[in-house]
């Protein structure tokens, strides 16, 4: 790990045009060799895009292995490279919303696509945040992200063991809360709701925690932008009148905007996890 992480930090001086065509072609090969992965990608394709040639969902999948591997290998840029040249790479829009964040507690949410981090240091160039963070197998490695993730700004990192109370008091001292949204962490606290064309079991988090801290739900992504010139990261209006008095319907309200974005961009959705993993009662698995 420790030479992964010199191999990281040597490849950040380079353009960003270099990293991401050596992050294309490892992508290429994963497709090949990472069968598992492949087949949980395009099961999640099938499943979601029925519509679909089996040539078109293909494309995507490879198209995502490339992406996926490139944003890997970028993050050396946005671990160790310089204010500078951040800002040159990550083209916000219409810009972080630094008072509308100071006016009340906030909810900044980030689905999984492949260049969540980049959202997380554009918020981060700007503001402190708080987030859950799951430490690490390698020690060497949890350090290094623990410390990319926080070198413009103090930010508060809770587990997921700790429960949404740190979360709330952080919340109300001022902090926006950078949530991740969309992984399947089994039923518990998590709704069986419609993603595309299947039920998946999905939080209820950030519909409970708006309503617990009347809090308002701003949300970030982070997608390319073409011809390796950075990214583009880009905060939507906050959602009005959510969540309502039905939690389930603020919960399928969150995945039809996760829907729609990566619509826009299927190879940058982050396919290769199991989305569907936890069925309904009754309901056979689909990997």
């Amino acid at each position: 790990m420790r030479i992964a992480l010199a191999f990281l930090w040597l490849l950040h001086w380079l353009p960003l045009w270099v990293i991401g065509r050596l992050g294309e072609a490892i992508g290429r090969f994963l497709y090949v060799y990472k069968k598992k992965r492949r087949h949980i990608t395009l099961t999640n394709l099938r499943l979601c895009f029925p519509e679909w040639s089996e040539a078109e969902r293909e494309a995507v999948a490879k198209q995502h292995f490339q992406a996926y591997a490139r944003s890997v290998l970028e993050r050396g840029i946005l671990w160790w490279a310089s204010e500078a040249r951040l800002r040159r790479l990550i083209r916000i829009e219409p810009g972080v919303p630094v008072e509308q964040i100071a006016a009340k507690p906030t909810i900044l949410l980030c689905p999984h696509f492949v260049g969540l981090d980049v959202a997380g240091v554009a918020v981060m160039l700007e503001s402190s945040l708080c987030s859950i963070y799951t430490k690490q197998l390698n020690d060497a490695f949890d350090k290094v992200l623990r410390k990319g993730r926080s070198r413009f700004r103090p930010v508060k990192l809770f587990s997921r063991e700790e429960g949404v109370k740190p979360i709330i008091r952080a919340m109300r001292e001022g902090l926006p809360f950078f949530m991740l949204p969309d992984m399947d962490f089994g039923a518990k606290d998590a709704a069986f709701v419609p993603f595309f064309h299947t039920t998946a079991a999905t939080l209820t988090a950030p519909a409970r925690i708006a309503a617990a801290t009347g809090a308002q739900v701003i949300p970030v992504i982070a997608t390319y932008r073409p011809n390796y010139a950075g990214w583009v990261v880009r905060f939507y209006p906050a959602w009005e009148d959510y969540p309502g008095d039905d939690l389930i319907e603020a919960t399928r309200r969150m995945n039809r905007f996760i829907e729609a974005r990566s619509r826009e961009v299927p190879a940058e959705y982050f396919w290769t996890h199991k989305r569907f993993k936890t069925r309904p009662p009754g309901e056979p698995g689909v990997y």
